[in-house]
Order: C-alpha cells, then sequence, then structure tokens
C-alpha cells in the first residue's frame, strides 16, 4: 500500500527496501534527486572547446568542480555521490586535471615533411615502413648550421681597383683579400711558391762562381725613350741575393715606367751614387760565369764589359728558344713553360728576375756547359 511504503521509507531501520516502481510511489525528494542527476549528466554531455585540443588528438578534460549531489540509496539513507568516468577499455578511473589550452605558436602534430611528433621531444617518421625517431635537438642544430654557412664571395664580386686588399680583409673577410691580392698580382701564396722554387732553402748565401744579374731602368730625354740603371741585382747560384742597391739617376728621369719596373721617385733620390754601383759590380762579375735575361741591355746601362766565354744568356740559348718556339723569347714566357711558375705578374722585381735567370741557368747547367766545352775545342781543332 501507498502508505506502507511511505511509512517504510521513513523507517530508521530498514535496510533493504527496494525502490518505488509505481510513478504514485515516488517521494517529492526522489523527484528532485532524479532532476539533478538530468542535469549532471547533460552538462557531461556538452563538447569539448577546440582551443583545448589538438588538431588529431583530443586529450581528456575534467568537467569544473561542481557540487556534490547527495544520493539517496534504495533504503532512503543518503550516500555520498562520486563522479566516475569510463574510459576506453571500459575501466572507471578518476579523471585527470583540465588540459593546457595550445598556443597558436605550438606546431601541429603532423608537420608538413609528414612526420608526427610523439609529444617527448623527438619525431616519428616513416620510411620503408619503419618507424624511424628523429631528435627536435639534433634537426634544430643541422637547420640552423645550413642557416649560417657563410657564402664565400665570388671572383666577380671583388672589383676594386685602388683599395688596399688589407682594407678589403678588414671589411669583407680573408677571402676577398686574397682574391683581390690575386688580380693585382700580390697573392702571397703564389709569392711563396715561386720563392720556393727559385731559392734554395739553408744553400750558401755568398758569392759564387756562377752569378745572375738583372737592372731595372727608368725612361730619360724628351719622351723618356733613352734608359739609365735605377735598380742593379746580384744573386749567387742558389739564388742568394749578394747585391740590391738603387742607384741615383746622373740625368733627369722624364718617366719611371713604375708599372714595369716598380722604381718610384723616393727610391733612387736617396740611391747610391753611379759610379759606387758601377765599381762595386765590376769587382763582383769579376773572373764569374755571369747569368741573366738580355743581359747586353744590362751591361749597356751600368756601362760594363764582361768576356763573351763567361756570359750565359737565357735569352739567346738556342736550345730554350726550340722548346717555346720563339726567337726572343721573354723571361715570363720561359718560366711559365720550363719552370711552371708565374713571374712578372705586376710590377718587376730585379732580384726576382736574376733568380728566375739562374734557374734556368742550373736547370740545363750541365748541357749547357758541355756543348760550350764542344764548341770550343772545335773552333782550337779547326784553327
Amino acid at each position: 500500500a501507498p502508505g506502507q511504503a511511505a511509512a517504510a521509507c521513513k523507517g530508521p531501520g530498514m535496510a533493504a527496501v527496494r525502490p518505488p516502481r509505481d510513478p504514485q510511489e515516488f517521494s517529492s525528494n526522489w523527484k528532485a534527486l532524479q532532476e539533478l542527476l538530468k542535469q549532471k549528466a547533460n552538462n557531461s554531455k556538452k563538447p569539448i572547446s577546440t582551443s583545448q585540443t589538438d588538431t588529431k588528438k583530443k586529450q581528456p578534460l575534467k568537467a569544473a568542480k561542481s557540487p556534490q549531489v547527495p544520493a539517496v540509496n534504495g533504503n532512503g539513507n543518503v550516500v555520498k555521490a562520486k563522479s566516475t568516468k569510463k574510459m576506453d577499455n571500459g575501466s572507471a578511473k578518476a579523471s585527470l586535471p583540465l588540459a593546457k589550452p595550445v598556443s597558436k605558436g605550438v606546431a601541429a602534430n603532423k608537420n608538413l615533411n609528414g612526420t608526427k611528433s610523439n609529444g617527448k621531444g623527438c619525431k616519428e617518421k616513416k620510411k620503408n615502413g619503419i618507424v624511424v625517431k628523429e631528435k627536435d635537438e639534433l634537426k634544430h642544430k643541422r637547420m640552423k648550421t645550413e642557416e649560417h654557412v657563410e657564402q664565400q664571395p665570388k671572383e666577380a664580386d671583388i672589383w676594386f681597383d685602388d683599395v688596399d686588399p688589407k682594407d678589403i680583409e678588414a671589411a669583407i673577410g680573408p677571402e676577398a683579400a686574397k682574391i683581390a691580392r690575386r688580380k693585382l698580382g700580390l697573392d702571397t701564396e703564389q709569392s711563396q711558391s715561386v720563392e720556393q722554387v727559385l731559392v734554395k732553402e739553408k744553400a750558401f748565401d755568398g758569392l759564387t762562381r756562377a752569378v745572375a744579374m738583372d737592372c731595372e731602368m727608368v725612361g730619360v730625354g724628351p719622351k723618356g725613350e733613352d734608359s739609365i740603371v735605377a735598380r742593379v741585382s746580384i744573386v749567387n747560384q742558389f739564388g742568394k741575393c749578394v747585391y740590391d742597391k738603387y742607384v741615383k739617376p746622373t740625368e733627369e728621369v722624364t718617366d719611371y715606367r713604375t708599372a714595369v719596373s716598380g722604381i718610384r721617385p723616393q727610391n733612387i733620390n736617396t740611391g747610391e751614387d753611379f759610379k759606387t754601383v758601377q765599381k762595386e759590380v765590376a769587382e763582383i762579375l769579376k773572373g764569374r760565369i755571369l747569368v741573366g735575361h738580355a743581359l747586353r741591355n744590362d751591361l749597356q746601362v751600368l756601362l760594363l764589359d764582361h768576356p763573351q766565354k763567361k756570359i750565359r744568356d737565357t735569352q739567346r740559348y738556342k736550345p730554350f728558344k726550340e722548346r717555346v718556339k720563339s726567337s726572343r723569347p721573354s723571361l715570363k714566357l720561359l718560366c711559365e713553360r720550363l719552370l711552371n711558375i708565374q713571374v712578372q705578374t705586376a710590377e718587376h722585381c730585379s732580384i726576382q728576375d736574376a733568380q728566375a735567370a739562374m734557374r734556368l741557368y742550373t736547370l740545363e747547367k750541365k748541357k749547357w756547359e758541355a756543348a760550350l766545352r764542344n764548341k770550343a775545342s772545335n773552333n782550337k781543332k779547326s784553327k
């Protein structure tokens, strides 16, 4: 009976009374409880905000805290309701704390190159069906290195004509200065290699039986066509310099020929007196083999003479003429073809020219001297 059921619900001692089945048996408290439970169920079914989810994977969220609703069991006693959440595997677990909203700066799980982030500082990449993990740190370092690779200046970009290579090095860098020096003929590496070819290291640095001489000249006269000596350099058989002096001009200089001779006014204005240089050079050459290139011109400006049998002129040596196929080969051409080095690329240097002539002579010394001996013996026989 309805009255008995109501009395049974109110009875404190009743423990195992089943809940009412007919509508008229529901009490007002039971109906209120059902309404609250429905509201709670509706709140839990609301869609999760898109700002709190990632593009591919939704993280579990905990609903906002709501006051616990008292539940009434079948015997009318009030019990505490526990909020549970069904997981995918069917087990009830305590809900996780609210997930932090993902900012716009965070990259999506799947980026442009097809890799997928697993949230642990690594990236998974499928290659031939195998998942390969690549650490973000290593990839970041590699990308950073590629970005900061310094592009070396191209030779066409270096076009400064009258700028000191040291200034270019300070402004642009050593590579640009190297290109500028090469264009100006001042490449240090090239000069060093030429020096190594022409000079024998740790060799005797005094006078030897054979010496090589070269002179630099300046122009005098109305148009600078006539020549006078401005510098004299002499090296020994091993390429070691034994004499090098600038000569004070005996006439007014009308053309310094700096582009070729390398002579400037300050060099010869403070130079040695011509007579002194002439005497010193004559003493050095006395009784020695004189080597050089176009020696007739050098002896002429010095107003000196030397025995023909003791002159070794690289311009007049027939085997050299035949090799380079020229009747009057230049010193530059001979060095390029026979020694595989570059000389006279910019302003001439009398020391280097004398060294080059001596190196050509020592290259063919045995054959050269043997040919001269045979020629001398043949002349004696003919007489």
